[in-house]
């Protein structure tokens, strides 16, 4: 599942959004809940009693059609005087229509507006009575209702409305919600920052630990729950050292009781009198030797005792391949400029050995060559081999697997060379490539990476 692209990763950024959340929707209730007694109140205040009026002055035209309404709020004038700019009021016009409809007065037209007063072009002097146009003077608007009385005209009201309306009511509540922002979120990210930062050390310590390096314990600070975790974590790290420790001894074990009865039976096959089958229980012996050693240096490569050095790596690489030819092999090195790099020199040696071996054995002969970019260092071996199928490449790097099954003496061993060379290049902070070249052969590329 994607995450959205507006939440925020860090802990203090979701505890500040979910209490922003929060707030919002506390806040639009508390505007619905307002603005409902606000025109429950204006209602009440200022057009129940404005719809009272009128509907008694229809009354009045009814009961004695010669009233002359020249005193009190209605006026029968002869023309509307609602304009099509003015702000429709369907609320006033509906609660009027439903009153007199009760009453059993039906009219043609009812209509009611909000105007907003502009003294450049309405004279307020001309509002009866005076006290109503001073209130609407001072408030800025009225409320207009006109009902067209056939053959006389049309009863016309003015009543004070509050100016503004629902538009103040929204713009009072957004700042009242900044403010609570203001005033929550700040503290809140202040904490969640306080929270986050412990469990930030122990994400960091988790990345970084390194089983036998005897790192201090971190210190159990912040929210219980948080404690815990941190201390759950240190004593985890514990155990795992204290494993590995047990299965370092035990491998010390295994090696000095493999290693014991292997120089017996090599001191003994001296007194075999056929040189054949001597040799051959010598070849078998040393097989044995240097599997035990595959074995036991694979196990133990999450905690080298080996530290890293500055190493000029084109001279490790050259002092491997001399190694080889002094043997015999057909082993090439480009030479390259020196390139200094922090390994653990034995281990890497151990790497391009091998690489170099897989190429002599089923390649019959080895080119290496070191590369380098701004990103990385490529050590590249290339044999003259057949190759490696495509869909075979990542399996020859599981232990214990060779595509080679005939276990004879000029391919032998077990399966371990490439498994220990990529355990050797990625606690290096490396990987290890395999590549098949068009036409024949394979590249097995050390990929190292430069650090600044």
């Amino acid at each position: 599942m994607k995450r959205l692209a507006l939440w925020p990763r860090s802990l203090a950024g979701q505890m500040a959004l979910l209490v922003a959340i929060a707030l919002f929707v506390a806040q639009a209730i508390n505007f619905g809940l307002l603005l409902r007694e606000r025109r429950q109140l204006r209602f009440e205040q200022i057009t129940s009693p404005a719809v009272t009026r009128m509907a008694d002055a229809v009354e009045r035209t009814r009961s004695r059609p010669d009233f002359a309404f020249d005193r009190g709020p209605v006026r029968l004038e002869p023309h509307n005087p609602i304009a099509p700019r003015m702000q429709p009021a369907p609320d006033v016009e509906d609660a009027l229509r439903e009153t007199l409809t009760e009453a059993g007065v039906a009219l043609p037209r009812i209509e009611a507006a909000v105007h907003v007063i502009d003294g450049r072009n309405v004279r307020i002097e001309t509002i009866r009575p005076r006290h109503t146009a001073r209130i609407i003077r001072r408030v800025g608007a009225e409320l207009l209702i006109a009902v067209e009385v056939p053959g006389r005209g049309w009863l016309v009201q003015h009543a004070p409305w509050p100016r503004g309306g629902d538009a103040s009511i929204i713009w009072r509540l957004i700042g009242q919600t900044l403010i609570l922002y203001a005033i929550v979120l700040i503290p809140v990210l202040w904490v969640g920052r306080r929270i986050s930062r412990p469990l930030r050390s122990l994400a960091s310590a988790a990345r970084d630990f390194t089983p036998g390096n005897g790192e201090t314990p971190l210190d159990e600070r912040g929210p219980g729950d948080v404690r815990d975790v941190i201390a759950a974590f240190n004593a985890l790290r514990l155990r795992v050292n204290a494993m590995l420790d047990e299965k370092d001894r035990m491998l010390g074990a295994i090696g000095h009781d493999l290693r014991t009865p292997l120089a017996a039976l090599r001191v003994r096959i001296e007194s075999v009198e056929d040189d054949a089958d001597r040799q051959k229980m010598a070849e078998t012996i040393a097989e044995m030797n240097r599997t035990l050693d595959d074995i036991l240096s694979l196990a133990r490569l999450g905690r080298p005792s080996e530290p890293p050095t500055e190493v000029d790596l084109t001279a490790l690489v050259d002092a491997v391949v001399e190694d080889f030819r002094d043997l015999g092999d057909d082993v090439a090195f480009a030479e390259s400029d020196r390139l200094t790099m922090r390994l653990r020199p034995s281990l890497m040696r151990r790497a391009v050995r091998n690489l170099i071996e897989n190429a002599i054995k089923y390649g019959g002969g080895a080119e290496v060559r070191i590369d380098r970019d701004a990103a990385e260092v490529r050590i590249v071996v290339a044999d003259r081999g057949p190759g490696i199928p495509e869909d075979r490449l990542a399996d020859v790097f599981d232990p214990f697997t060779r595509l080679e099954t005939s276990r004879n003496r000029e391919t032998g061993g077990i399966g371990l060379g490439l498994a220990l060379a990529r355990a050797i290049v990625r606690e290096a902070g490396g990987d290890i490539r395999l590549a098949n070249r068009n036409g024949s052969g394979l590249d097995a590329v050390i990929a190292l990476p430069v650090r600044g």
